[in-house]
């Protein structure tokens, strides 16, 4: 699953931890992001000791066997992780499937913890790079919040996996699989227990987002267009 930041993707993480037949990973590309870009992230140095930073180890990973008893690799990947370093070929060995959220929301919310973000950091062009070179359902968060059964069912129907109905909820807390940078950014869907409610969310731009956004749109507006 290929995402950009602030898009519901640790939810549905959670959501897809919750199947019995399912193993998950967060992030796996973190740490080599990192490494490659020197940026400063909160808990940076933890990220770097808790996964490989050589992201031909990590797709070696990715598309190697499952443990015994589980038939689906669910990958929580951030798109912006997808350094040009990488090589792409693995990922051709994947079912590939991409979130997406308004970027007037992304933005916005991003910007408070990143005051001044980047397109490259919404991850909407690697997005539509992938889904050019390996196509795969498209989930747009919103919808995902307003009718969480029926967008599901139509997503594992797509990936060619029976729907649970045990991904509509989850117990609240952390977990073993969530990446070390949790305490830093995982405080909410820690509470979590499912979706929740879907409130529509003020999409005001401030003025010095609004190229950013005007970017990111035909990117989005490309991939909305063939959601589930």
């Amino acid at each position: 699953m290929w995402s950009g930041p602030r898009n519901l993707s640790t939810a549905l993480l959670r959501s897809f931890g919750a199947r019995a037949d399912t193993v998950v990973v967060d992030e796996p590309l973190y740490a080599h992001y990192l490494a490659v870009t020197g940026l400063d992230h909160p808990g940076r140095d933890e990220v770097l000791a808790s996964q490989p930073t050589d992201w031909e180890t990590v797709a070696a990973q990715l598309t190697g066997p499952l443990p015994d008893g589980r038939s689906v690799y669910y990958q929580k990947h951030m798109t912006h992780h997808l350094l040009p370093d990488v090589g792409r070929e693995w990922i051709g060995q994947l079912t590939n499937a991409y979130l997406i959220r308004d970027p007037a929301l992304v933005a916005t919310s991003y910007a408070k913890v990143r005051s001044a973000p980047t397109l490259a950091e919404l991850g909407y062009v690697q997005q539509a790079e992938l889904f050019h070179s390996y196509g795969g359902p498209v989930v747009d968060a919103v919808d995902l919040l307003r009718d969480p059964s029926g967008v599901l069912e139509r997503l594992c129907a797509a990936l060619g996996i029976a729907f649970d109905p045990a991904m509509l909820s989850w117990p609240p807390g952390r977990r073993d699989t969530d990446g070390v940078w949790a305490p830093h950014w995982y405080a909410q869907v820690e509470r979590s227990t499912g979706f929740g409610e879907y409130t529509e969310k003020n999409s005001d731009v401030p003025e010095h987002l609004r190229s950013l956004v005007a970017e990111a749109r035909p990117y989005y507006e490309a991939l909305a267009s063939r959601r589930i």
